[in-house]
Parts: structure tokens; sequence; C-alpha cells
């Protein structure tokens, strides 16, 4: 098997509880993105990062992005972990659009990309993530009700509550793709 490392940046957990899941799975070495540098990454044949999606970015994705030109000749994967539903495709749409906006054409073909559903505990937010939660429910709220998608009206009834999306299962699409792709 090629050797395989997991690199994530996660504020609240979410992230980082997927990046040890896979890491447990596919028993490869994990590296938390705030302390790695690119040349802890040079043994290494595959590449998979994670990070939480805060207002539309990935968290950390400069990793990838600025240091593209050092890790092109391996087999990049990428997880983002977020509030929004990735089985609804208005949600993997935005996300691809926004991931589209940092990735150039080549790193578009390059890297393949998952998505995973996170968490949220209002009580832990920074402060900057709550005035952000709170003019979001404010506009959702306003909203016509019949015009609501069902993560909208999912929102509004657990606004400032602790809500947990993670689910170990969803993560096997990403071990069983970099399983496939080992030389």
């Amino acid at each position: 098997m090629d050797k395989t490392a997991v690199v994530f940046q996660s504020k609240y957990g979410a992230t980082k509880r997927y990046a040890e899941w896979i890491a447990e799975e596919l028993s490869c070495d994990i590296f938390d993105g705030k302390n790695v540098k690119v040349t802890d990454l040079e043994p290494y044949s595959i590449i998979v990062y994670g990070g939480g999606l805060y207002a539309g970015g990935v968290i950390g994705i400069d990793l990838i992005t600025k240091n593209f030109d050092k890790l092109c000749n391996k087999k990049l994967v990428v997880f983002t972990c977020g509030l929004a539903d990735p089985m609804d495709k208005t949600n993997t749409d935005s996300i691809k659009k926004s991931l589209n906006e940092v990735f150039t054409p080549q790193m578009q073909d390059k890297i393949k990309v998952f998505y995973l559903r996170g968490a949220i505990d209002y009580s832990k937010l920074g402060l900057t993530h709550k005035a952000m939660m709170a003019i979001l429910h404010k506009i959702v709220t306003k909203k016509d009700q019949e015009s609501l998608r069902s993560e909208d009206k999912e929102m509004i009834d657990t606004y400032g509550k602790a809500v947990d999306f993670t689910d170990k299962t969803t993560i096997m699409p990403i071990t069983n793709y970099v399983r496939d792709i080992c030389t």
C-alpha cells in the first residue's frame, strides 16, 4: 500500500473526528494542519486533507493550493466538513463552486473531493461564528415558510442547540477510494 497521510484542520472538532476515523481505518499517519509543513509530507504518496467549511471556504486549504507544485506528483484527496447536508446537490454544487475559486483547473483535475456533514454546538462558537449564525438564522426565519428547504427548517429548529451529524459510516467512500488508488 502507498504511504498515506491524513492532514486536517478543525476549529470545533468534527473534522478532526473524521480525520481520526479515516487514519484509523487506513492505518496511516495523521497530522494537524496547523502544525504540519509541506516538507513533512514528502515521504507520502497519498495525502488526504480534511478541512472544515466556514463562510463557504475550507479552512487550511492553502496548504494544498500554495504548495501544489510540491504536491502535484502525489495522489490528493480533500474532504470538507460542514453543516450543509452533502446529500443535497445544491449544497455540494455550492461547495464545488467555492473550491473552484481557489483550485486552478489543474488542481480540479488532480484532486478528488468528498463532502461530509459536521456538527455545531452554539455554546462553543467563537464570537464571529455566533454572529454569522445569528445573521443566517435571522435571514432564514424571515423567508416565506412555504419556500424553506428542509435544511432551512432544520436550522431553525436546531438554532442555539448542539447538533451532531457526524457519522463514521460516511468515511467509507473516502477510505475505499484511497485503497483503490494505491498502487
